[in-house]
């Protein structure tokens, strides 16, 4: 169990860390994260290949000799599956030795540096899944001494260009002489601070609607096969009409990204999970039945790194059946 001074209950010393730039300065470049309770901490933030630079210092807790077998630091990546919960994966582990085994007499600073780490997942905290980065700080005890070790969390974010050309989403559905639409989106791509842009042409009603709203879904997956596990979260709702449409109508959309609570899409992350997000168009009749149809879109975080920002709502109600 940790405080806020760095210690540890049963350590024989306390550690803390700062981060560090090239020019010795401290690291300023930080990601608001989500915590379970849902209060926003702020993590130190980096990107694929970067340094990752700071200073460590140890202090003994005791009056008496403070010996050790040696101090060193951990980059840690790893993967944790709420069904393997206490059995992480991990895809990154790199060590520096900071000191040899000996006497710590008094408190004492250590430089430490990770260049060019690969760092090629984001970091994520998931229903299901959580993929993290962090320091590990270890003092190896000696006789009595128990050993003293701290987890520092680093967050990671990846970036991309899109260099396919756009391409729109077209597709005509309905129910066999009651209902004709056709849906059109902009894209099948956005960037996470991106707007969807379409619109809904009604060809045949013969339903008494009610309302008509679009929904971002995201599905998480981890495992594969038989063994695969699902999670489905409806991050956002967004009514787009309200009221009776009739033949030729056509409703326009246009939803605006930035305000909900995205990731990019993942697709096989180490081979243990994948995020998926889909945009969800339901309509609902005076009875309060929903027809649905979804189409998956793909999310991706832009080169300049701007972050969503706010959380998006989660309401969902019962679904009757497909368009």
């Amino acid at each position: 169990m940790k405080n806020i001074l760095g210690l540890v209950q049963g350590a024989a010393a306390r550690i803390d860390l700062e981060f560090k730039n090239e020019r010795g300065q401290p690291y300023k470049k930080t990601a608001p994260v989500k915590t379970k309770t849902g209060e926003t901490e702020d993590i130190n933030l980096f990107t694929n290949k970067d340094n990752i630079l700071g200073e460590i210092r140890v202090t003994p807790l005791t009056t008496k000799k403070f010996e050790h077998q040696g101090i060193r630091v951990q980059l840690v990546g790893q993967i944790e599956l709420l069904s393997e919960r206490g059995s992480p994966h991990d895809f990154v582990n790199l060590v520096r030795e900071l000191a040899p085994g000996g006497e710590l007499p008094t408190s004492k600073t250590f430089p430490f540096e990770f260049r060019n780490v690969e760092l090629q997942y984001d970091s994520y905290r998931g229903s299901q899944v959580r993929c993290r980065y962090l320091l590990r700080v270890t003092v190896v005890g000696k006789g009595m001494t128990p050993d003293s070790r701290r987890d520092f969390p680093i967050w990671v974010r990846n970036y991309e260009k899109l260099h396919e050309p756009t391409v729109p989403i077209k597709m005509e559905v309905g129910i066999e002489d009651c209902l004709h639409i056709e849906f059109e989106y902009d894209n099948a791509k956005y960037h996470l601070r991106d707007v969807v842009v379409g619109k809904i042409n009604f060809l045949l009603v013969r339903i008494k609607l009610k309302y008509m709203e679009i929904e971002i879904k995201r599905k998480e997956t981890t495992g594969s096969g038989n063994t695969a596990h699902n999670e489905n979260d409806t991050i956002a709702k967004h009514e787009i009409m309200d009221g009776a449409p009739v033949r030729s109508e056509s409703i326009p959309i246009r939803l605006y990204l930035s305000p909900f609570d995205l990731t990019p899409t993942y697709r096989e992350v180490h081979n243990k999970f994948s995020v998926r997000y889909f945009l969800n168009l339901v309509l609902v009749d005076e009875e309060d039945r929903r027809y649905f149809k979804q189409q998956e879109i793909v999310l991706y975080r832009k080169e300049d790194g701007a972050p969503p920002s706010g959380p998006g709502t989660t309401t969902q109600g019962p679904e009757n059946g497909p368009l």
